[in-house]
């Protein structure tokens, strides 16, 4: 289980006036919204920048080579620095604190490169350094709150202040950007280097796995109902990869597409909010299985409607939804690896299942990429998506079975989730 120093709260000492200190999931969440503030500034700033300042075919090669490039830190370098980083105390507090620092430092080298093809390593640097920040966020968390209810509540917090600083953020972001783009990128700057210091403060003691996993986390890791909530919770971060990537390009050939892509980009964070604020008392009301084969359901028919649309208010449409499903899954995901994995090292096991996610985003991403489909066919891939959750469903109902009376040989069980 996570190993956090029971003198904790010692250490981190009382603040001035005798007041308690810090719990250290206000830490982390002070933290979370400057990372999503300096996301949101990047953004802005090179929402021209990336997409529009060289021609299509230039920019499509350039982010089908670097897509694939930023796959390589979670395919290779996550499995076997990983565990690694896990047994160190404060481990991930110290990768925390370099991402935001090393962020930083990409977004002054960009200022300096924001009219040449040197933006793209650039940028995909960030991006790369963006999905190594969620990884480690999604090992913290676990270790900052008591009880298993709290992980779900901690996380749906986590994504309303994301989804509300995102909002805000984008209006002095935009203001600063009448100047130009490398002011906002100085603002960014500003902005990941006053992450990296509070980072400094996130706990220091925190041990994510004190140990390799035992066979009884292994086999709760592998059971039917965390396999399928697996493979669905992949396909619904496939399909926000896969509509990030087809919106961006498909809205270059539009009417002012670079200003459409914007405010779908505004419409996917507002949704995300919106499903961190609704998800809580959806899983009140329903099973959070029924939610998952919900947010499946949702995909199908609106990849169906907008594909017969065709219309970019209804991709924009589709995109938010998309992020929407996805948070909400991502709740119900968490809710049933804690229902079916009791035993299982919380912080360990959704630090790995994050890393595949975010393969499943960057892979999906290609797609759009490397084929380009019209905006309509782009439509009924979601819709095809949503319709392989709903097969997933059905056909990995788990089912009750005899348990083997034989041991089984934990060597022959990989220590990570399932990625089938």
């Amino acid at each position: 289980m996570n190993t956090v120093d029971p003198s904790l709260p010692d250490k981190l000492g009382r603040r001035p006036g005798g007041l308690a200190p810090i719990a250290p999931l206000v830490r982390l969440k002070r933290v979370h919204a400057l990372m999503t503030a300096g996301e949101t500034i990047m953004a802005v700033a090179l929402a021209d920048s990336l997409f529009l300042s060289i021609s299509p075919d230039a920019a499509r090669t350039k982010v089908i080579l670097f897509l694939a490039i930023s796959m390589a830190p979670f395919a290779v370098v996550a499995p076997l620095v990983g565990p690694a980083i896990d047994r160190m105390p404060g481990g991930q507090r110290l990768v925390i604190v370099l991402v935001s620092f090393l962020r930083a430092v990409v977004m002054v080298a960009m200022m300096f490169h924001v009219d040449s093809l040197a933006l793209f390593p650039l940028a995909f640097a960030a991006l790369v350094l963006s999905k190594t920040y969620s990884i480690a966020k999604s090992a913290l968390v676990p270790t900052t709150i008591v009880g298993d209810e709290g992980l779900v509540e901690a996380n749906s917090k986590l994504g309303q202040i994301a989804g509300i600083v995102g909002f805000v953020v984008v209006f002095p972001a935009g203001l600063v950007q009448i100047f130009s783009t490398p002011a906002t990128l100085c603002f960014g700057a500003v902005v990941f280097v006053t992450a990296s210091v509070f980072a400094f403060q996130l706990p220091k003691d925190v041990v994510i796995a004190d140990s390799r996993a035992e066979r009884l986390e292994v086999r709760e890791l592998h059971s039917q109902q965390v396999v399928r909530a697996a493979n669905m919770m992949r396909i619904l971060r496939g399909s926000a990869g896969f509509m990030f990537f087809h919106l961006a390009f498909w809205l270059r050939g539009e009417t002012a597409g670079t200003a459409w892509f914007g405010i779908a980009v505004g419409f996917g964070a507002l949704c995300t909010l919106g499903a961190n604020t609704v998800a809580p008392d959806l899983r009140r009301k329903m099973s959070v299985e029924k939610m998952l084969l919900t947010t499946m359901i949702v995909l199908a028919l609106m990849g169906l409607l907008a594909g017969f649309s065709g219309r970019v208010l209804a991709g924009i449409a589709l995109a938010g939804i998309v992020n929407g499903a996805a948070a909400i899954g991502r709740l119900a995901f968490e809710s049933i690896v804690q229902r079916d994995a009791p035993d299982a090292n919380r912080g360990r096991a959704f630090a790995q299942f994050e890393t595949q996610n975010q393969m499943a985003w960057v892979l999906a991403g290609l797609l759009p990429v490397i084929f380009t489909p019209s905006g309509k066919i782009g439509f009924f891939v979601v819709a095809i998506a949503g319709i392989a959750g709903c097969v997933v469903f059905i056909k990995q109902v788990p089912r009750a079975t005899k348990r083997s009376t034989a041991t089984p040989d934990v060597r022959s069980i990989s220590p990570e989730p399932p990625t089938r």
